[in-house]
């Protein structure tokens, strides 16, 4: 459990570090050149990664013929949250992004969607999603940083020009 617990933290911090270096390329190109780059990466290193450690067994997997599309349903993901992190900041679109996908969570276990073990709905399970709910929403609306006017260096003497 402590294993899973670690994991899932580390992949919380990586999700927020791809999101904002996605959204710094999406400053220089379309938001499909920066998706194509992020999953076809992500594709290498893949690759590279299951080789290394899995050898040729990576290409023996047994799943149903739909889900071995989730990839495609990555690029909507990429496209998504990179343009939610450029509009909004990466705390603001993180932290929606994750109360979409506990909601959604609850949702596909309670239904039992998608071959997952149906999970009996519990007050306490949404009682604990609109807690959380609602201190995204208290984040959104909080206080907004304030702004300091822009300083502009002079190159020679590295002071401030007035």
């Amino acid at each position: 459990m402590a294993l899973g617990i670690f994991l899932a933290i580390i992949g919380g911090a990586f999700v927020s570090i791809q999101n904002t270096f996605n959204a710094n390329v999406k400053k220089q190109v379309s938001v499909w050149t920066t998706t194509a780059l992020v999953l076809f990466l992500g594709f290498a290193a893949s690759l590279a990664a299951g080789l290394i450690f899995e050898g040729t067994g990576l290409f023996s997997f047994q799943a149903e013929p739909w889900f071995w599309f989730s990839g495609i349903v990555g690029v909507g993901v990429v496209a998504c949250v990179t343009q939610g992190v450029q509009i909004l900041g990466p705390s603001r679109a993180i932290s929606l992004v994750m109360v979409s996908q506990i909601f959604f969570g609850l949702m596909w276990d309670t239904l039992g969607w998608f071959g997952l073990e149906q999970v009996p709905f519990t007050w306490q399970s949404l009682l604990g999603v609109l807690m959380i709910s609602g201190g995204v929403l208290l984040f959104q609306l909080g206080p907004k940083l304030e702004q300091k006017p822009f300083v502009k260096l002079n190159p020679e003497t590295m002071e401030a020009n007035d």
